[in-house]
């Protein structure tokens, strides 16, 4: 799906990896419809060997489809990056969904001086377990401490995708906030800034919050733990093998 202007030129590639995302994905490719209004964009689905209709879905929605059977999320966002026509590159999750007006907020930050892209604020949809936003508000402490900017939604220039090499493969959790130290670090050297988009923020769904253990949700999506096994694929298996859906 491409939508047309007068400037004329694809300005925005959107990326969205998706493995049996059928319940979500129809929401999340609306919203982008509706952000794409009046702007030039196309949006990829890499599809990491779904046995639904998630195939099914992302071609009625207009998206053109990328297979990838390996399961490694850097390696289903680099498919999908590396067969795109946009100057911008701009990954979304199957299960987010973003405002009217994010994509032309993506836009204007890369055409205002040298930007080499960023990542935009995430909230959660609403938690069964209301405690765990206390939870969650201490990974935003510590993201903003650290540098770490969720995967829920990035963006960035193609010059500096192609000059890292896209997202590491080699890891398997965590690769979003790997990529934008990489790309930070990149911006630093090449005299290009980063931009982080507080406002308006994605939402994401929060089923792993609400249906994993509370103990295991509590140790996985901790930042320390992460960084220490992103590259350990059977610490994961609730991402790859046990999915939650």
């Amino acid at each position: 799906m491409a939508e047309h202007c007068a400037s004329g030129g694809l300005l925005l590639s959107v990326i969205i990896p998706a493995f049996n995302e059928e319940a979500y994905l129809p929401a999340t490719l609306g919203a982008l419809q509706e952000a794409a209004k009046g702007l030039l964009v196309e949006l990829i689905v890499v599809d990491n060997g779904s046995t639904d209709r998630t195939r099914a879905i992302a071609i009625e929605y207009g998206a053109r489809v990328v297979p990838e059977l390996v399961h490694n999320i850097g390696r289903v966002r680099n498919a999908g990056a590396w067969t795109a026509s946009g100057a911008t590159l701009v990954f979304v999750d199957a299960d987010t969904l973003v405002p009217k007006t994010l994509l032309q907020a993506i836009l204007t930050e890369m055409q205002r001086g040298e930007c080499a892209g960023g990542a935009v604020a995430v909230d959660y949809s609403v938690l069964k377990r209301r405690w765990m936003r206390l939870y969650l508000r201490g990974w935003k402490f510590w993201g903003r401490v650290f540098n770490m900017k969720q995967g829920a939604a990035q963006f960035c220039r193609r010059e500096a995708f192609t000059a890292l090499g896209g997202y590491d493969e080699s890891i398997y959790v965590g690769e979003d906030v790997h990529f934008y130290w990489q790309l930070s670090r990149w911006a630093s050297q090449n005299r290009q800034r980063m931009a982080f988009l507080d406002r308006p923020k994605v939402v994401t769904s929060a089923r792993r919050f609400d249906q994993m253990g509370v103990v295991k949700s509590l140790v996985l999506t901790h930042p320390l733990v992460i960084w220490l096994f992103w590259k350990k694929p059977d610490i994961w298996r609730d991402w790859y093998v046990r999915l939650i859906r």
